[in-house]
C-alpha cells in the first residue's frame, strides 16, 4: 500500500510538473499583447494597518478589443485581490484578432 502511495505522488508530481511547463510556455506566447494602460494596484490603507503583505495571482481573459473581459482569481488575501480587482477595471491592452489569456502576480508589502 505504501508502495502504491508512492507511485501516485510520483505520478501526481510529473503531471503538475508538465502541467506547470505547458501553463509557463502559453504564458510566454500569450504575453506579446501590448499593455496601453496597466496602472499598478494601490497598497489598500486596510492592508498598511493590518501590515498584510504577500501575492495575488489572477489569470485574465482580454477581449480582442483590448479591454480585460474576464478574471480569475486564484490566490491572494481578499483585501489585496479587491485593490487588484478594482485596478484591473482600468486596464487597457492593445487591440487584436483573437482574445488571450494570462496569469498575472501583483506583490503587495508595506
Amino acid at each position: 500500500m505504501n508502495r502504491e502511495l508512492n507511485k501516485g505522488r510520483i505520478l501526481g508530481g510529473a503531471l503538475l510538473a508538465t502541467a506547470l511547463c505547458l501553463g509557463v510556455g502559453n504564458l510566454q506566447a500569450q504575453d506579446g499583447r501590448k499593455a496601453l494602460s496597466n496602472p499598478a494596484p494601490t497598497y489598500p490603507e486596510v492592508a498598511r494597518k493590518l501590515h498584510l503583505a504577500g501575492t495575488v495571482k489572477v489569470q485574465i481573459v482580454i477581449g480582442t478589443d483590448g479591454k480585460i473581459k474576464g478574471t480569475s482569481f486564484i490566490g491572494g488575501h481578499p483585501v489585496l485581490v479587491n485593490a487588484v480587482e478594482e485596478t484591473l477595471k482600468t486596464w487597457k491592452y492593445a487591440p487584436s484578432s483573437a482574445e488571450t489569456s494570462t496569469l498575472l502576480e501583483f506583490n503587495f508589502h508595506p
